[in-house]
């Protein structure tokens, strides 16, 4: 039987609400000119997933809505089709991961890069098959499990371009830096495995004294209870004998930022990376942020991803370190909205992966 005659599975969100994700079936498609068809193993959830379900994933103005969409963007597969290609460089078999914005290769991310990202505008991955572009794929590292490979695409790259974007690439850094992270989230964690690994000292914050706890397992050199703390960035301050942090992974936002600019170093990187404590700001007698910026010399970068040519700078990386990335939970296919409820949920160390197929 031929594949396009073939039925699979897969989700959709019309944005409309986590418990609106509903379940469908399509023929599975097949690859065309330079595309290949992937059967999808492992997908990993990323905060921007639950966005994208709920409609509020609304501050990238020229991505636009789409009516229905398959969500996510991340995931560990195997090539099981090849279209007509002289460049694939793909064999039946390979496994792979997705990149998340298909034509982001290299540089700087531009505007016509954002209509192409995974799981809104484009169809996601969270289905049994998907066809890609020869050049949206990256080869998976074979020291990975399914799973733990599935969490790379978007957690760990931004991490890596939070430390590193800045740096030539091949030039990776960090030794010797003090850099923090906010909270336990997919990213952070991953940057804390990653800034470990170069020598990087590192504070890392939370509510949670338990999972203070796994992040010292991991090799954090200073857990902070901002619940205990809530002035954190003091706190900071007195740990860095007033020098402040290099690097600051910037994730709660509105209730955040400004913490961040009183603790950074002078000549310092905050990379906006989420807004978990909110977008909106209401504190009227706040200091402009350009005043904030300039009191210290500071660099304040946003995040979206990074190219195709540094998350391969990154696997490398990774396969010489052999670091595992911290899978929290996985979820089979059939309950991949109590998979998305769970991550809303905040609970998670790590990431939230959702078994698609064996």
């Amino acid at each position: 039987m031929a594949v396009g005659s073939r039925q699979m599975m897969k989700w959709e969100t019309a944005q409309d609400g986590l418990d609106n994700l509903k379940r469908s079936t399509c023929p599975i498609p097949i690859p065309g000119e330079d595309e290949v068809l992937v059967e999808v193993h492992a997908v990993s959830l990323n905060y921007r997933d639950t966005e994208v379900a709920m409609g509020l994933y609304t501050h990238h103005k020229t991505i636009g809505a789409s009516p229905n969409v398959v969500p996510c963007s991340d995931m560990c597969g195997i090539v099981v089709g090849l279209g007509n290609s002289k460049r694939s460089g793909w064999n039946l078999g390979d496994r792979v991961l997705s990149i998340f914005n298909q034509t982001h290769l290299t540089g700087q991310i531009k505007e016509k890069d954002m209509a192409f990202g995974l799981g809104l505008p484009l169809d996601g991955v969270l289905q049994q098959y998907r066809v890609f572009p020869v050049t949206g794929l990256v080869k998976a590292p074979d020291y990975l499990n399914d799973e733990e490979a599935s969490t790379l695409p978007i957690a760990a790259l931004t991490a890596w371009m939070a430390i590193n974007g800045s740096r030539p690439i091949n030039s990776p850094g960090g030794h010797g830096e003090t850099i923090l992270l906010q909270g336990t989230g997919g990213v952070s964690i991953s940057g804390l495995q990653i800034a470990h690994a170069v020598g990087a000292r590192t504070i890392i914050t939370s509510s949670s004294g338990a999972k203070l706890s796994r992040a010292e397992a991991l090799g954090a050199t200073v857990t902070i209870n901002y619940r205990k703390s809530p002035d954190w960035q003091n706190v900071v301050m007195n740990l860095t004998n007033a020098e402040g942090v290099d690097i600051i992974f910037e994730t709660g936002g509105a209730q955040t930022l400004g913490k961040s600019f009183d603790c950074v170093s002078f000549g310092g990187l905050i990379n906006c990376i989420g807004y978990l404590s909110g977008k909106q700001d209401d504190a009227a007698d706040r200091t402009n942020t350009n005043v904030l910026a300039l009191r210290r010399n500071v660099t304040l970068k946003g995040i979206v991803n990074g190219p195709k040519d540094r998350f391969e700078e990154m696997l490398r990386f990774y396969e010489s370190k052999k670091i595992r990335p911290v899978v929290d939970k996985v979820f089979p296919f059939d309950a991949a909205k109590e998979a998305f409820q769970y991550l809303y949920g905040g609970g998670h160390f790590g990431k939230v992966v959702i078994r698609v197929s064996s």
